[in-house]
């Protein structure tokens, strides 16, 4: 473990400061040890998941192995090819050579290739299935990433530590979205701008509930609303609007300086 990157963590559940022996993850307050498999530390255990969380958790454990290839066949035929699709809404980024950044729900790391690389890449996820096929992919696209397993609602880092924060994919579902866009927003640095995409209601009702593997995952539409209103009237620059032909809709804001 790099000290400039254990300098970056706490224990999401106490807010202790971290120390790093013998592979392990340590809180010193509390003995509490989070360890390393596969390349990534896991900051939550198979029996601490429940309701949403726990069952879209299984879903994408499922589907991992062919998720990447899925989506690469999807936005050819749907919009000619896979960057123009993800470019859509990447665009808004705002990352400059040396950011830290940092993608809630980063899935098996399909978003990297098209970002800036002159920047550092975290990554976190609760599915292991799509967390092991992040570690496959960027290894063999030779694209650096520190990666966690936690839930969204208990971020493992220091407040103010990345220059850009964002999620594409999977907050509709989440146990807690409130709390998941206040983490987002608390390890942010000041006057970072965040970004949240999901899946629109459209996106349930013409792709999800007509694919055999995640129809039954999705039967109910009205989580897929834009959660416009879980935004902290604080924050600056906020903007929404929908891409990839109305499938998806993209959260903009910023956090003030």
């Amino acid at each position: 473990m790099k000290n400039e990157v254990l300098k970056l963590l706490q224990d999401p559940y106490t807010q202790d400061k971290l120390e790093f022996e013998n592979g392990m993850l340590i809180n010193p307050n509390n003995g509490r040890q989070y360890c390393c498999a596969n390349e990534y530390y896991s900051f939550v255990a198979d029996e601490e998941i429940s309701g949403n969380n726990k069952k879209y958790s299984s879903l994408y454990d499922k589907i991992s192995w062919i998720y990447n290839i899925a989506n690469k066949i999807y936005f050819f035929f749907k919009f000619g090819n896979e960057y123009k699709a993800r470019s859509e809404y990447l665009n808004e980024l705002e990352i400059k050579n040396g950011d830290k950044v940092l993608e809630v729900s980063i899935g098996t790391g399909d978003n990297l290739p098209y970002l800036n690389q002159n920047s550092y890449f975290y990554g976190i996820d609760i599915s292991k299935g799509m967390l092991n096929m992040a570690v496959k992919h960027l290894r063999k696209w030779k694209i650096p990433a520190y990666l966690f397993r936690c839930q969204a609602e208990r971020l493992p880092f220091e407040d103010n530590t990345f220059d850009v924060v964002f999620h594409i994919g999977g907050i509709n579902y989440f146990n807690d979205k409130q709390q998941a866009i206040h983490e987002m927003i608390r390890v942010a640095k000041p006057g970072t701008k965040l970004m949240i995409v999901d899946e629109t209601e459209k996106c349930i009702s013409e792709i999800y509930q007509k694919n055999p593997f995640s129809k039954k995952y999705y039967q109910d539409t009205s989580e897929a609303i834009v959660p416009l209103e879980l935004v902290p009237s604080t924050m600056e620059d906020i903007a929404v609007n929908t891409v990839n032909d109305g499938l998806f809709y993209c959260i903009t804001f910023r956090k003030p300086a």
